[in-house]
């Protein structure tokens, strides 16, 4: 049996409103969902209130008409925090247009409808992983920073202590490695792993062990970021990474392709042929 305060990753959830066959329909519906642990039912704004500041829960489904209270002036006080997910429970169709200005993910008319509940949560769940992946997006980065700095010997910037930057997506790069966010998932891919990198668009693309990763980045920031004695820029378009050259083959027109470990044959400029024979003859 695990320890009382033991972390869990569900979803930690309340119900809010002053009709008592509401509540226990949601909870009803809620408990059957594996994702979600239900705090509490609660059938005003003023108990609420005290719950949500002591529980901080993940995901706050509130009726817009308390008994003591508009649900709309309860959403406003989580605001002031960090605030939970919120959906809302609307008895006419105005209340429900406004729920939207408070930012809630979704609003349901009353009477409730379990498939539209169930749509609404699923809605919810998908807001609070995000969340959840970009608050440790942003840890991961203040802790890169900080190792960064430490190799480095020097302290961590107090404004980066105090407020470390959150990778929109996908923003750390050191030499040795790159953080990478995609999908909702943080990728660590260390420098050797990477293969070859091209640019498409505003973006560069990451070949790495036979999958592909974006990073929004121009070729020019990125190669002065990257280790000039691991990669080496080939084209305008294009950098390698040199352990990876397997040879140079003539191709057409007096023009030479770059081929990799994997077989795969990338375009070598004119302009680019001077630095690859130099690190490749450094290499031998």
């Amino acid at each position: 049996m695990p320890p009382v305060n033991a972390p869990t990753n569900k979803i930690r959830t309340c119900v809010v409103d002053g009709q008592l066959s509401v509540r226990r329909s949601v909870a009803r519906w809620l408990e059957s969902d594996a994702d979600i642990e239900l705090l509490a039912q609660l059938a005003n704004g003023s108990e609420a209130g005290r719950l949500l500041a002591k529980e901080q829960p993940d995901l706050v489904i509130v009726g817009t008409d308390l008994p003591d209270m508009r649900g709309f002036k309860l959403v406003e006080t989580m605001n002031a925090g960090q605030p939970p997910v919120v959906v809302m429970l609307a008895a006419n169709p105005q209340d429900a247009l406004r729920a939207f200005e408070v930012a809630a993910v979704d609003c349901l008319l009353k009477p409730l409808d379990e498939t539209r509940v169930a749509a609404a949560v699923r809605r919810a769940k998908a807001e609070v992983n995000r969340r959840r992946t970009e608050a440790l997006g942003s840890k991961i980065s203040h802790l890169l920073t900080h190792l960064q700095a430490m190799e480095a010997g020097r302290a961590l910037p107090a404004a980066v202590a105090a407020a470390p930057a959150v990778p929109a997506e996908g923003e750390t790069i050191t030499r040795d490695r790159i953080l990478l966010k995609t999908g909702g998932e943080i990728y660590f891919l260390k420098s050797e792993e990477i293969d070859w990198i091209e640019a498409e668009g505003d973006y560069m693309k990451f070949h790495a062990a036979g999958r592909v990763h974006q990073l929004r980045e121009t070729m020019g920031r990125l190669e002065e970021r990257l280790d000039p004695r691991r990669f080496l820029r080939i084209h305008r378009s294009t950098i390698v990474n040199i352990d990876r050259v397997k040879k140079l083959s003539p191709d057409f027109a007096g023009e030479y392709a770059v081929v990799l470990q994997d077989g795969t044959k990338l375009r070598l400029s004119r302009g680019y042929h001077g630095r690859l024979q130099e690190l490749m003859r450094d290499a031998l």
